[in-house]
């Protein structure tokens, strides 16, 4: 039986894995949902030293996808992130953008806007489970209880972005 300690759920034995494993912790101030989805029953212990890793550098990681998010928005190329924040400013409104603290005198509203975003969630699919080609899923929101619309970067092991994505 191999155990494995990870913060904050303690142990795990990587040989008699449940298939979910899910929790909330603070960061950046807001309370935000981990989870870990697994096809198989058993994992190697390197590929829980990557999620542990993960874990304890999610600031890291989010100045990270914060780029890519920017860098798209940025791009002439943008399909994702500028559709995004243009559905979310010009079709829903001033009423909106003040119901989300952005006044309608504000000159930048789309940057404005993309400055709310926050990290709601990180899942794991270290085997695959559901078919999911990525390693982590980071989910960006400016709240849950006003849109069930996210930002999605799907990144690799190493962080590297594999998609970008607006998702509900």
């Amino acid at each position: 039986m191999a155990k494995y300690i990870l913060p904050p759920i303690g142990e795990i034995d990587l040989d008699s894995l449940k298939d979910y494993y899910c929790w909330e912790q603070e960061f950046n101030g807001k309370i935000i949902t981990i989870d870990i989805n697994f096809e198989k029953t058993n994992i190697d212990q390197s590929k829980m030293d990557i999620i542990k890793s993960f874990i304890e550098n999610i600031s890291k990681f989010d100045v990270q996808n914060r780029s890519y998010i920017d860098d798209d928005f940025r791009s002439e190329n943008s399909e994702v992130v500028k559709e995004y924040v243009t559905f979310h400013v010009e079709d829903l409104g001033s009423e909106f953008l003040e119901t989300i603290g952005i006044s309608s005198e504000n000159t930048d509203k789309e940057q404005s806007f993309l400055e709310k975003l926050f990290l709601s969630r990180i899942g794991f699919y270290p085997d695959e489970k559901y078919g999911t080609p990525h390693f982590a899923v980071f989910d960006y929101t400016f709240g849950r209880d006003i849109t069930d619309q996210l930002i999605v970067v799907n990144t690799d092991a190493e962080g590297n972005l594999d998609l970008l994505s607006w998702e509900s």
